[in-house]
C-alpha cells in the first residue's frame, strides 16, 4: 500500500516560513511550503499565524513555528523538561553533522546503536511498502531531530515535521544539520499530536514516527491525523511498543519508572502517556473510526524474534514488539 499522488490544494494558504522578530541570526533556507493553518486553540481556519478570533499568535523562532497555546505549553512543561533531561543523560544527539546525516543507518556516537538498528529496519520496510512513490506531502508526527523528514525529502516527498521538543540536539532545532543536503529545509512546527494547527485534508500521509505511545488520548491523536490527510490518504504508526497482554505493558511501565527514578531522579510520568498498544486498543480505534488496520511486520533479526520465547523460559514479562499499523482514510 503506497501513498496516493499529490492533488491540487484549495483554500487560503500561508507560507510555512513566516518572518518574526524573534527568529534572530542567520538561518538555513526553509521551504516556503504552502500550508493551510488552523488555530490550535479555537479551531478557526486562518490566513496567517495570528488568530483574529481568539487572539492566539503563533510565533516563529529559529524557523520553527511555535503552535502551542500558553495553557498547553504549561501542561507539557514538566514532560518536556524530564524528557530533555533523560535524553541528554542517555547521550542523545551530537554537535556533528555526520551523526544526523547517517541516521537511521548508523549511530556515529555509539550511544544508542541497537536502538538505531531497529529504527533502520523499520525505515527500510516503510520505504519498501509504504513510501515508494516519491511524491506527496507527508506529516511527520513526533519528528524529533527530523531524520525521517530528511530521508523523505531525499526520496522526493514534501515533509512537514511536528514535535513538542525544539532543542538543538534532539529536537526540531537539530534539523539544521540537514540543511546542506536538501535544497530547502522542511517546515517545522511545535505542536501537540491531539491538536494539530493545520486545516483539513492537506496531506497525502501522516506518520507517527516512534511517537504514538506518547499520546494521552489515542482516539484524539489518531483522529487529528485522519482529519489532516486527504481522502485516500494514509495514517501510519511506526515503532510504538505492542504487547499481547495489557499486564505486560503495565509491568514495563512499573519497571521503567523505577529505573528512571534511580538513574535520572524522575519517573517521567507528569502526563498520562498511554505508552503502548495492544490488540484490544487497536480494535477499539478501528471500531471508532470504522477503518480496518493493515499491519506490516518488519524483520529485526533472529535474536529479536527469539526474545518472547527467551523471556518466557526465564520467567520474565514479555518484551515489546514493533509492527507498522496503517489506516487508509475513506
Amino acid at each position: 500500500m503506497a501513498i496516493a499522488h499529490e492533488t491540487e490544494k484549495t483554500g487560503d494558504v500561508v507560507p510555512a516560513q513566516t518572518s518574526s522578530s524573534e527568529s534572530g541570526g542567520s538561518q538555513p533556507k526553509t521551504a516556503e511550503w504552502d500550508v493551510r493553518i488552523r488555530c490550535p486553540r479555537c479551531k478557526a481556519n486562518l490566513q496567517t499565524l495570528e488568530c483574529k478570533f481568539c487572539g492566539l499568535a503563533m510565533r516563529t523562532k529559529r524557523e520553527i513555528v511555535h503552535a502551542l497555546p500558553p495553557d498547553r505549553a504549561s501542561h507539557f512543561a514538566r514532560f518536556v523538561s524530564d524528557y530533555e533531561h533523560i535524553r541528554e543523560a542517555e547521550g542523545r544527539g551530537s554537535a556533528s553533522d555526520e551523526f544526523y546525516l547517517n541516521l537511521p543507518f548508523k549511530d556515529t556516537s555509539g550511544a544508542k546503536d541497537e536502538h538505531w538498528k531497529i529504527r533502520a529496519r523499520t525505515f527500510d520496510h516503510l520505504m519498501s511498502y509504504v513510501f515508494k512513490g516519491g511524491r506527496g506531502r507527508v506529516l511527520d508526527l513526533g519528528a524529533g531531530n527530523g531524520w525521517l523528514s530528511y530521508r523523505l525529502a531525499l526520496a522526493g516527498y514534501r515533509p512537514l515535521a511536528v514535535d513538542l521538543i525544539t532543542n538543538n540536539y534532539d529536537g526540531l532545532g537539530a534539523a539544521t544539520h540537514f540543511a546542506k543536503r536538501v535544497p530547502e529545509l522542511f517546515p517545522r512546527f511545535q505542536a501537540e499530536l491531539a491538536c494539530l494547527p493545520f486545516q483539513d485534508e492537506q496531506f497525502d500521509a501522516a506518520i507517527f514516527n516512534a511517537s504514538f505511545h506518547y499520546a494521552e488520548d489515542f482516539s484524539r491523536s489518531l483522529g487529528e491525523a485522519l482529519r489532516c490527510v486527504k481522502p485516500g490518504g494514509l495514517v501510519v504508526i511506526a515503532d510504538t511498543p505492542w504487547y499481547s497482554r495489557d499486564e505486560s505493558g503495565q509491568a514495563m511501565l512499573a519497571e521503567r519508572r523505577e529505573t528512571f527514578l534511580r538513574k535520572y531522579g524522575t519517573a517521567s510520568d507528569s502526563i498520562n502517556c498511554l505508552e503502548y498498544l495492544t490488540d484490544q486498543r487497536l480494535r477499539a480505534l478501528s471500531e471508532q473510526f470504522s477503518i480496518e488496520w493493515q499491519i506490516l511486520y518488519p524483520r529485526y533479526g533472529w535474536r529479536w524474534a527469539m526474545r518472547p520465547l527467551m523471556a518466557k523460559l526465564r520467567g520474565r514479562r514479555e518484551p515489546s514488539r514493533f509492527r507498522i499499523y496503517i489506516m487508509k482514510r475513506p
